[in-house]
């Protein structure tokens, strides 16, 4: 891979990884709610689902997954699903999933995890990218393996970079002592934006 290319791969990346959705939401309220070091668990459930998506994309995998309208159905109505619910329990219920709350046990490290996977994971957008971003910037006369190994590693580090500084933004805007209905008006954009999110979500399809 010339390093142009590789340039062009790093630049496209980091404009989709930092641009705004239902992950960037979800970390950033586990900011608000656990604290920027504690919602790296998010972060790095985040960036592992999109590394499993890479390697799938890599294998060859994700282009049968794509050409299978239920496996694709069923994943992308997953994840409508769960930002539906995600963001109804963050407007409607005191204790949701994706909320900020001013006092009380902080969720573990794990859930945390388990929660940005399934964020992410359940996300087909971030299939179909990878499936049609990865093969355009592969060099066929090249060694492939080393190609996929530096900009699996690129993306792995854009996700860390970009979802940690949203979780830290999260708990920036939450420090201290916060009136309630600003704590209020955070959990409605938070949950408005997660139902946005699977409203989009629900339209992605396969272009054959």
């Amino acid at each position: 891979m010339q390093f142009e290319t590789y340039l062009i791969f790093l630049v496209t990346t980091a404009v989709v990884v930092f641009s705004p959705g239902a992950a960037a939401v979800a970390v950033a309220s586990q900011g608000a709610a656990n604290g920027g070091r504690r919602a790296l668990g998010g972060v790095f459930g985040i960036a592992s689902a999109n590394a499993v998506y890479f390697a799938l994309s890599a294998t060859g995998i994700a282009s049968l997954i794509i050409t299978s309208n239920l496996v694709f159905s069923v994943i992308k109505w997953a994840g409508v699903g769960y930002l539906v619910w995600l963001g109804l329990t963050a407007l409607f219920t005191p204790a949701g999933a994706i909320r900020v709350k001013r006092s009380g046990r902080q969720s573990s490290l794990k859930v945390l995890f388990a929660q940005g996977f399934v964020i992410e994971f359940a996300n087909p957008k971030a299939l179909l990218y990878f499936a049609a971003i990865l093969p355009q910037f592969l060099d066929i006369n090249a060694p492939i393996v080393p190609q996929i190994l530096i900009m699996g590693m690129t993306t792995f580090l854009i996700d860390l970079t970009s979802y940690t500084a949203y979780a830290f933004l999260g708990d920036s805007l939450t420090r201290g002592e916060m009136k309630n209905w600003v704590v209020g008006l955070v959990n409605k954009c938070a949950g408005i934006a997660l139902l946005y999110a699977g409203f989009r979500m629900a339209g992605v399809t396969v272009m054959r």
